[in-house]
């Protein structure tokens, strides 16, 4: 397959500091430039940074890729660097392809133009000819919602108005590669799912995409591959489930599994002590990504150290921030005085429970005293893991591809009766 982006060795440096300030007077200019001549410019007016540090990566023709991480990472001068907004320091990118791209708010937008004459400038610019923007006008009127001020200046539209008409014009132009930065935060929550909607149609028919955003999920649903920058740099990039996974454990200081190695740093109380917890797949592996129709385990190691009540593992289950559930074993073993020994208990989540996204756990061991629970041991945030949806259509969101909201998305049984 041909490669639609070819990105090598990129890096890309600013000069912060007094020498990149603003215009001042022309003493000031004549000051400084003498300074610099001499030597004599402070060192740390010329501190330099690097937005971008040895980016290298390739993207086929027809696969979206997410480009992911914190503010300041990286992401919005990569797009830059791409379209050709900004120079690189070092390196290449090549792009092989027409581009329609969407960075900022009314990107490309002359503000004294009406809304239609800004479609007609945008395809002129793209090549296209005027008897194809023709065609294209209605439907890009009726996407963005704006048909009864397309004849109205854009200076005079709010900034859900610009980010709805700038991308209706980018994803109606049927560019061969689509690159959006995260503006889509912008629109209400009805618009952003019609624009992923029709980022996954352009993908479908076959054209690449670049997508950044902050939305994981989205970016789990829409990409086939996901690079997660930090400091400028490429520090992971592999299937868009897997990457927005390792980024959100990341960013919670949590993993698929923990384990306590001695008896002293376990937790625990002179009754239990917990030894490892880890979430597994049905094949009994550990893993840290799930398809939302597969079964999920949690598996707890502890040991009874001496004789005393009745025990029983307990989790707590949170996805999405919201505690989607709390479950213990009550089953009739649990209900006697526990010997002492070595157990291991299994949880398991049914397919289609969870909704996506990142779910955290909390585990724990206790003993009823009723009408309280005892603890004797608790580690919250144990182990996370991912849930993400390949939109074959057979889950619990069928073919819808907006948000999905709820801490849990179980896949019911519906009768109907047709009169």
């Amino acid at each position: 397959m041909a490669v639609a982006i070819q990105v090598e060795g990129l890096s890309k440096s600013y000069r912060i500091g007094e020498l990149q300030a603003a215009y001042g007077t022309l003493r000031e200019s004549l000051s400084h430039a003498a300074k610099r001549f001499t030597g004599q410019e402070h060192s740390a007016r010329q501190e330099v940074i690097w937005a971008l540090k040895d980016v290298s990566f390739s993207l086929e023709e027809g696969k979206a890729l997410g480009v992911i991480g914190r503010n300041g990472a990286g992401k919005s001068t990569l797009l830059k660097v791409l379209t050709r907004i900004t120079t690189p320091t070092r390196g290449r990118a090549e792009i092989r392809g027409r581009v329609g791209s969407l960075l900022e708010v009314g990107t490309g937008f002359h503000p004294e133009l009406t809304g239609r004459e800004n479609i007609f400038l945008n395809g002129a610019i793209l090549g296209m000819k005027r008897k194809e923007i023709v065609a294209k006008l209605p439907d890009i009127a009726e996407f963005s919602g704006v048909e009864k001020f397309l004849d109205t200046p854009v200076k005079r539209y709010s900034s859900g108005m610009h980010v709805r008409l700038a991308f209706a014009v980018a994803a109606h132009f049927e560019p061969e590669i689509m690159l959006v930065d995260e503006v889509l935060s912008v629109g209400d929550a009805e618009f952003q799912a019609r624009c992923l909607g029709r980022m996954e149609d352009i993908h479908t028919a076959g054209r690449t995409v670049v997508f950044v955003s902050h939305q994981l999920q989205a970016v789990a649903q829409l990409c086939d591959r996901a690079i997660l920058l930090d400091d400028g740099q490429v520090v992971r990039d592999g299937p868009s489930e897997d990457v927005v996974a390792g980024y959100l454990q990341t960013v919670t200081g949590t993993s698929s599994s923990q384990t306590w190695d001695d008896e002293e740093s376990a937790p625990g109380d002179d009754l239990v002590r917990l030894h490892s917890v880890r979430v597994t797949g049905a094949d009994g592996e550990t893993a840290e990504t799930f398809d939302v129709r597969e079964p999920v385990g949690i598996e707890l190691a502890f040991s009874v150290l001496r004789d005393g009540p009745p025990i029983l593992p307990k989790l707590k289950v949170v996805s999405g921030g919201m505690i989607a559930f709390n479950t213990m074993d009550v089953a009739a073993r649990w209900r006697e005085p526990s010997p002492p020994g070595e157990y291991v208990a299994t949880a398991w989540i049914p397919a289609n429970f969870l909704n996506e996204g990142l779910v955290t756990v909390d585990a724990a061991v206790c003993s009823i005293d009723s009408p309280k629970l005892h603890h004797h041991v608790s580690v919250h945030e144990a182990v996370s893991f991912h849930i993400h949806d390949p939109l074959e259509g057979d889950s619990a969101r069928g073919t819808f591809t907006g948000q999905w909201r709820g801490a849990v998305r179980p896949l019911l049984d519906w009768t109907v009766e047709e009169g």
